[in-house]
């Protein structure tokens, strides 16, 4: 009698972490030293709209606005030291002169009178130390045309050199 009992919560329980937190979430990748912004769906911030920014797994408060007012948050390690803009208008946040430290979760819960709402960032910064740039990468293709061509060009004039 009591394991059924238990199947049932645990299969509830289940149900419960399925359905129960119905935020979606945004993943944004960005490369190191650009900038991104992570954009909610307001299009006008209310006098009575209240908005958090959280980083990471424990939630760390890193911006705020009250209707018109509003604060920036360096983080507890001061990771985000002058690089956090948040827009007063529609409140979205953007990170500038990213880092590959600013990976991770970022989310925005929007209290109004009627409601709340959340918005999850999931956020890769991408280190870009051995991506080519354009001009780097024709560069080296032309190189390895040409060192192909001449390589080529040897063994031509090897064979037909010995049939002589």
């Amino acid at each position: 009698m009591f394991y059924p009992f238990a199947f049932c919560c645990l299969c509830c329980w289940h149900l419960f972490g399925v359905f129960g937190d119905t935020v979606a979430e945004k993943s944004v990748s960005v490369k190191e030293g650009d900038s991104v912004t992570l954009q909610i769906n307001v299009t006008e911030i209310q006098t009575d709209d209240n908005i958090m920014w959280t980083f990471g797994t424990n939630r760390s408060l890193i911006a705020k606005m009250n209707g018109v007012t509003s604060t920036i948050f360096n983080g507890t390690d001061e990771r985000f030291r002058d690089r956090l803009k948040l827009d007063h208008q529609t409140g979205s946040l953007t990170i500038m002169n990213t880092r590959t430290t600013d990976s991770g979760l970022y989310e925005a819960e929007i209290s109004r009178s009627s409601s709340v709402d959340k918005y999850r960032f999931n956020v890769t910064v991408y280190d870009c130390a051995f991506c080519c740039h354009v001009p780097e990468a024709i560069t080296r293709l032309v190189i390895s045309v040409l060192v192909g061509v001449a390589a080529a060009f040897i063994v031509v004039y090897d064979i037909t050199s010995r049939k002589v």
